[in-house]
């Protein structure tokens, strides 16, 4: 019975014995054939130049359709429908214009061009670690640096270089002699025995700003051995936040201001009121007004500015959005008519909810939205601008508003950002995408479908003093020579001496 018993316990042993064996070959012949080198087929890489796709075949690479630059500055404005800035010019002038230009746009390159236009490249490998973006300090002060560290095999010495072109370097650990050489220089080495003793070094070093600027950057190089990278130290002045007290029922006429101008249509600017009043009886209106000879506007919350005859039109929207003490203006046209769909309420939650400066709506239901391309050119030629229809896409969270360069007479916006890009005074009598054009980059523009506002109605006038009025208006309406000139001075300054500005359609 012994025997037997003893008999089943070693056939079970072996049983598991070659069991085990079994996985364990199976494993290995499994993980081995997944292991195995793959074919190369070099049928394709036989040539290890490639040439690179027509440019005509990359249009779907530009946001407008045109041909791409491969990221080189040399548009080519020849799509679409083009306006020649140089025609309001003698071609005898060009050349001393061009020199002029030139030297402005140097100017431009120098107060708004940021070291961190330069590509940096980091090294494939690197034992290094730093940070690579996110690091700030304020003019002047002084910060520790993050993420300093190196990760090297075993050497009887490790040593490594820090540089920077704006600041200085220090610690505000005390660290033994020797370890440190170059504190409160742009230069500074660190060296020690021990890997582990360094990186708890390094954790502690300081930037300190030396060059007062309120927005640049400073690239830092940081080297080990041969190995080298390099980071930004952005160096910036926040604004002050400018805040507004809505009050405890966020009632909009302590948000909302509406501005106009208006030029001898006093019979148009009363109409304008009255509707305001209809809806709006508590919000404050401010009027910019260069008529000749005057009429005081009577009523409640309203303010009236006027100005030296005829200034023009640009420079009393200057005026008004000046005395604009709300966190947003309205701009609205003297000839305009509120209706019941003029929901200001809609286009204050788009501002209060978004990033959004600016918002347009429709004026008889034209929403007169337009997108901006800009390109950049050679310094002799100018830069690209490509106007186009539309919008770039939809804002999200609100279904009928899109995100697009330039809106209609009738819009919402933060009255800071106004201030900051302003209305150029030499654009007297005709003038408005030049606003959005001069806005580009700094306004971020959108337009809604869901509020409304119409023109008043034209009737033939039967007053003889109002007949007078409108056609004295008349004689004012279009740009003259000078203004035309003005227009494409502008222009050829802010772009350059080619044909610059497009119509895509």
């Amino acid at each position: 019975m012994g025997i037997r018993m003893s008999s089943n316990i070693f056939l079970r042993i072996i049983l598991v014995v070659i069991l085990a064996l079994v996985i364990f070959f199976c494993t290995k012949f499994t993980t081995l054939r997944n292991l195995r080198p793959v074919r190369k087929n070099n049928k394709h890489i036989a040539n290890l130049h490639l040439n690179l796709t027509p440019s005509e075949k990359l249009t779907f690479l530009s946001p407008y359709g045109g041909s791409w630059l491969h990221g080189k500055n040399n548009c080519s404005c020849n799509i679409g429908k083009q306006w020649t800035l140089l025609a309001a010019y003698d071609s005898k002038h060009i050349l001393s214009i061009e020199k002029r230009r030139k030297l402005q746009y140097e100017q431009h390159k120098k107060r708004n061009e940021s070291p961190l236009k330069n590509v940096i490249i980091a090294q494939p490998n690197s034992p290094l670690s730093y940070p690579s973006n996110g690091v700030e300090v304020m003019p002047l002060q002084s910060i520790v640096i993050p993420g300093l560290g190196v990760f090297a095999s075993e050497r009887r010495d490790y040593m490594v270089k820090l540089k920077a072109t704006q600041g200085v370097f220090n610690t505000i650990a005390e660290v033994p002699e020797g370890v440190l050489n170059g504190l409160g220089g742009k230069e500074l080495t660190v060296t020690s025995p021990s890997l582990e003793f360094l990186n708890i070094v390094l954790k502690y070093i300081t930037y300190t700003s030396k060059i007062y600027h309120i927005n640049t950057a400073d690239i830092v190089s940081f080297q080990f051995e041969e190995h080298a990278a390099e980071f930004p130290i952005l160096i910036r002045q926040p604004p002050m936040p400018r805040l507004f007290d809505p009050g405890q029922d966020r009632d909009i006429n302590s948000l909302v201001t509406i501005t106009t101008k208006t030029f001898l249509r006093y019979h148009k600017l009363r109409i304008l009121i009255d509707s305001i009043r209809r809806f709006y009886p508590n919000m404050t209106i401010i009027i910019a007004d260069d008529s000749e000879i005057p009429e005081k506007i009577e009523g409640p919350h309203i303010e009236q500015y006027l100005m030296p005859f005829a200034k023009g039109w640009f420079a009393g929207r200057n005026l008004a959005a000046s005395q604009v003490t709300t966190k947003y203006l309205l701009w609205v046209d003297e000839d305009f008519l509120f209706t019941k769909d003029t929901k200001l309420e809609k286009l204050l939650e788009v501002l209060e909810s978004t990033s959004l400066d600016v918002v347009g709506a429709s004026v008889n239901g034209n929403k007169f939205q337009f997108k901006l391309w800009y390109e950049k050119g050679n310094e002799d030629d100018g830069e690209c601008l490509f106007s186009k229809p539309g919008g770039f896409h939809a804002l999200d969270g609100f279904p009928h508003c899109v995100v697009t360069s330039g809106v209609v007479n009738f819009f919402m916006a933060r009255t800071a950002k106004i201030l900051s890009v302003g209305f150029d005074p030499r654009l007297a009598r005709i003038a408005h995408s030049e606003f959005f054009i001069d806005g580009l980059g700094s306004l971020l523009v959108g337009s809604c479908n869901d509020v409304h506002i119409v023109h008043q109605k034209k009737e033939k006038q039967t007053q003889e003093s109002l007949k007078a009025v409108e056609k004295r208006y008349a004689t004012f309406r279009h740009a003259n020579k000078g203004q035309f000139k003005s227009q494409h001075s502008v222009a050829i300054l802010n772009l350059g001496l080619v044909l610059l500005l497009f119509s895509v359609t």
